[in-house]
């Protein structure tokens, strides 16, 4: 069976968090805007998707990553819902390895917290990299700034705006697009859905004028050919300048900062399009590399392509009711399909797939065969535990 979407149309992002900051709402949002889901979960009547052990959707934490997928644009996104209470960092820092980009979801009220701090560093330790989302900026006391302050102050990071907010806490309204220079306005009667892209309002032009310079000229520095034209004052595109920030936030010199307040449903298409735009396919970053099984000074380099021999990672183990241990793997090189045997490295044993899942939360749906860059759970692998090789 051929693949059916490019492997460079891949996003294996992570949504990571403070506690509280929103995580678990901005998942649900972007699973209702992209159509995985009918109606939306909301964490504080426990129907939420992606919470679903039931310890967690009494608390209103999230605490396995769950892993689900989706559809924005032309590309398909798969999403590691981590946990962002402080008890679960092992957990926050197993999924970070089999991640190709992260959404940082900050507090506009808190700005960076404790547990952000934490998970940003893990993140740095394994060359994740990251786009900002500023949640409720609906609430009483949201501010931009301030909270895009803290992240200079301290995570020692770079963020860039490509968005500023129309208004906050209760007028909080849209964003304005700093790449295109419109303003985009969500209408309330339609949860969100639908939203009108409009001139910017006068009062923020020149405030959206200076954010956009300084955009442009941090798009410019990640790209030679972008800085000479940049340098000699030619106008670049938007094509050019996405290209330029895409370029800054694979090589982790800038942070792209987005703003919104999920639980209003304003700002989660957007955050969609930075995801598409600016975070790494598995092609875009480094290949994975490992030792020989059978001569263990010998390191092998394993390319994100179907053609390679399979190798994959186990970073999950989950009991489900109904299918028993399920093992979630990471493909990071080849094809493997329903049936076929595979060799636990960690282990020394051979085992054989029984069906392979792709798992939206825990709901799950059978497909016959995974490839390069993509990210499902396998039943039938009795030996295997977390951190597991298998190729």
């Amino acid at each position: 069976m051929p693949r059916t979407i490019p492997i460079e149309k891949m996003r294996n992002i992570g949504i990571m968090a403070h506690i509280d900051a929103g995580k678990t709402t901005t998942t649900e949002r972007i699973l209702y805007y992209t159509g995985r889901t009918y109606k939306i979960g909301e964490v504080h009547e426990g129907t939420a998707t992606m919470d679903w052990m039931v310890q967690e959707q009494e608390r209103g934490i999230t605490i396995t990553s769950a892993a689900t997928f989706c559809q924005w644009r032309d590309c398909q996104i798969n999403i590691i819902d981590t946990p962002g209470h402080v008890d679960f960092t092992a957990e926050v820092e197993r999924s970070l390895r089999v991640l190709d980009g992260a959404v940082a979801v900050f507090d506009a009220v808190a700005g960076v917290q404790p547990q952000s701090e934490t998970v940003w560093r893990q993140a740095d330790k394994y060359s994740v990299p990251r786009i900002c989302f500023i949640n409720k900026m609906d609430r009483v006391g949201a501010d931009f700034e301030h909270a895009v302050q803290t992240i200079v102050e301290k995570l020692q990071a770079r963020p860039v705006p490509i968005q500023i907010p129309v208004g906050a806490e209760d007028q909080f309204k849209g964003v304005v697009d700093l790449v295109r220079m419109k303003a985009r306005i969500w209408r309330d009667e339609t949860l969100g859905a639908a939203y009108d892209d409009v001139d910017i309002p006068a009062h923020l032009v020149e405030k959206a004028r200076e954010y956009r310079e300084k955009m442009v000229e941090a798009a410019a520095e990640c790209d030679d050919h972008l800085m000479e034209k940049y340098l000699n004052g030619e106008e670049l595109s938007e094509e050019e300048i996405l290209h330029g920030l895409r370029q800054g936030t694979i090589a982790l010199k800038i942070f792209p900062v987005i703003c919104g307040s999920a639980f209003k449903n304003k700002g989660v298409q957007n955050l969609l399009d930075a995801v598409v735009d600016l975070l790494p396919s598995p092609v875009d970053i480094a290949s994975v590399r490992g030792t020989d099984p059978q001569d263990p000074s010998r390191e092998i380099e394993r390319k994100a392509s179907d053609d390679e021999p399979f190798a994959a990672l186990v970073f999950k183990i989950m009991t489900d009711p109904y299918v028993g241990q399920l093992a979630f793997i990471r493909v990071y090189s080849g094809v493997i399909k329903t049936g076929d045997t595979v060799l636990n490295v960690s282990k020394g044993k051979k085992e054989r797939i029984g069906r392979l899942l792709r798992m939206h939360a825990n709901k799950r749906e059978e497909i016959s065969e995974i490839r390069a860059g993509d990210i499902a759970a396998c039943v039938g692998l009795k030996t295997v535990t977390t951190s597991d090789t298998i190729c």
